[in-house]
């Protein structure tokens, strides 16, 4: 259910007695770190990047460690103040350093913190990056009975169908983690050369007016935003101790500029060896024996623990397939720290943990709760989901019809072909909440829900072909839910006992509108019961009365989707 390559060959002496150790794309770049903005990709390789990194590089010199603010981003990429804290948010988002300044800034003082010179160019260099899309259904008739001609994403999702993901083995057809990862190699590889030489600094050669290119060890090490090295079941290894070239270099004495053209050189041979091997894997994964995924059974008949939930060596757990039930995961249940959620429906998901990131997509349905996310949520290509979360930020593509309950520090990002789009306050807790917070950096005091940046239609890093003019369309933006339809979620008691936490209530403040309309409806709802209990009607009456509310509760259960909060009592 889960494809991840093992480590590539061991690039030192030093790794030969163990197992052995390839070259890896870091994944979180190119899912969580795209924007589409026209005026950040750059499809003419260097030719338009490379003028403007000697401009950001200009700027930066008055920084000692060679950073640039918002405002002279905006000002040399001629972008928007508010898309030029937009870059440096989700560049902050999908850093390799935790301790870089970038990372461990306040939320207020992004901006003026800035990014490091290097680190934004790749981040823009990697803008034109296109996303491998899922492979047609051989069945698109098959699928249509489940999801509707009439969707927005007719054509697309079809091929994510929730409920075709045992019996009609739509999970083949979307992009594995191997087919992904094989991609954005291939995406490095191709653009290997052009990435160098924005690292690189010109040296007299031998003869004269001849130059050439070297890369110091500190410049090479800025490659970790997009690769590593790293062994399977085990840790990362830094780049410079991966590298022949810098692996013994001295703490207190920097180790001598390479030639560009040996790195690249190394780098080349390191990826071809990488992506035969993800070759391998994928062919015998496809010519193996069919997995329990790929098995033609009834969603209710499916082993819960094939289908529901796997885990991968690259960290990302995976929650797929879950139908008409309710589905909790723990802290303890992660051993990585990134999840994606895939193709539910018609369910409640309760993901009560502290996350780096989180992928939302293919779902319909379904109400999906997300603990504490410290990086990055992505909601992608979902329809009639409600998403409640605390976290550092959100990005929304193609859904629709989604409510999104939001305990966010940075702006939503709302991009794609969306329609009905719906944002309200947090409107949650658990035990453990805060102390979740906590630990993958959340403020609390910082609630940004109400401040949705739409950017385009049509998203330039996917590979569809779009009708002319709709590249200049901006995507529908999201309302605000109306204060009397805001209800509190309640999430059970599933620990039993005494809680573990401390959290006893919603850590973001209600606004006023919303808590206002919160207690106006507690008073209604006091004021009828109150008028119930001194009410006296014969016993017949009351069993009318008793009957009719029932149905009309029941009636609203179905109505409002409610009803799947029911379902974790299915057992009982």
């Amino acid at each position: 259910m889960t494809d991840s390559t093992e480590p590539s060959t061991p690039s030192t002496s030093s790794t030969s007695t163990r197992e052995a150790v390839y070259i890896r794309p870091r994944r979180e770049p190119f899912e969580h770190g795209l924007i589409p903005l026209p005026k950040l990709i750059f499809n003419d390789g260097n030719q338009t990047l490379g003028p403007l990194k000697d401009k950001l590089f200009q700027q930066s010199t008055q920084s000692p460690t060679h950073r640039v603010d918002s405002l002279a981003i905006s000002e040399i990429l001629q972008i928007s103040p508010d898309h030029a804290c937009l870059v440096l948010d989700t560049l902050a988002s999908v850093l390799h350093s935790d301790s870089d300044p970038l990372v461990t800034a306040n939320t207020t003082e992004i901006g003026s913190v800035g990014a490091n010179v290097y680190d934004l160019v790749l981040f823009l260099y990697i803008q034109s990056y296109k996303r491998l899309l899922p492979r047609t259904h051989k069945d698109s008739a098959a699928v249509a009975d489940v999801w509707p001609s009439t969707s927005a994403f007719d054509g697309y999702l079809s091929a994510l169908s929730p409920l075709q993901l045992v019996r009609s083995n739509s999970r083949r057809f979307m992009p594995s983690q191997a087919d992904e990862e094989a991609h954005q190699l291939s995406y490095f590889q191709k653009h290997l050369a052009n990435i160098l030489s924005l690292l690189s600094d010109s040296v007299e050669g031998d003869g004269e007016g001849n130059e050439s290119l070297v890369l110091t060890m500190e410049k090479f090490e800025h490659l970790e935003f997009l690769i590593y090295f790293g062994e399977k079941g085990s840790g990362r290894i830094p780049l410079s101790q991966a590298a022949p070239f810098f692996a013994n270099s001295d703490p207190d004495m920097p180790a001598a500029p390479v030639p560009a053209a040996q790195v690249h050189d190394w780098l080349l041979q390191n990826i071809a060896s990488t992506l035969e091997h993800i070759s391998e894997r994928i062919s015998a994964k496809e010519n193996g024996p069919p997995s329990a995924l790929d098995q033609d059974v009834p969603m209710a008949d499916a082993c819960p623990s094939s289908i529901k939930a796997s885990s991968s060596t690259s960290g990302v757990s995976f929650i797929e397939g879950i139908s008409k039930s309710s589905y909790l995961k723990q802290a303890t249940d992660f051993k990585g720290s990134s999840v994606k959620v895939l193709n539910c429906h018609d369910s409640v998901i309760y993901i009560l943990a502290p996350l780096r990131y989180a992928t939302v997509y293919g779902c319909s349905d379904a109400t999906i709760v997300l603990g504490a996310v410290g990086k990055a949520v992505r909601v992608e290509h979902c329809e009639r989901v409600h998403v409640i979360t605390a976290a550092k930020r959100i990005c929304i593509a193609n859904c629709r019809e989604c409510v999104f309950f939001l305990g966010v520090n940075q702006r939503p990002l709302i991009v794609g072909d969306n329609h009905k789009l719906q944002v309200a306050p947090y409107n949650t807790f658990y035990s453990q909440l805060e102390g979740h917070m906590t630990q993958v950096g959340i403020e609390g005091t910082i609630n940004r829900w109400d401040e949705p940046v739409a950017l385009g239609v049509v998203d330039p890093h996917d590979s569809l072909s779009h009708p002319a003019g709709v590249s200049d369309v901006q995507a529908e933006s999201a309302t605000r839910l109306d204060p009397d339809q805001f209800t509190n979620f309640l999430i059970p008691n599933w620990f039993g006992g005494e809680s573990s936490g401390s959290t006893k209530d919603n850590p973001f403040p209600l606004p006023d509108v919303y808590m206002a309309s919160q207690q106006r409806n507690n008073s209604n709802l006091g004021e009828i019961k109150q008028v119930l209990r001194e009410t006296q009607l014969e016993e017949s009456r009351q069993r009318e009365l008793s009957s009719a509310l029932h149905l009309y509760f029941k009636d609203w259960l179905y109505a409002s989707g409610n009803v799947r909060q029911l379902y974790c009592l299915q057992g009982d």
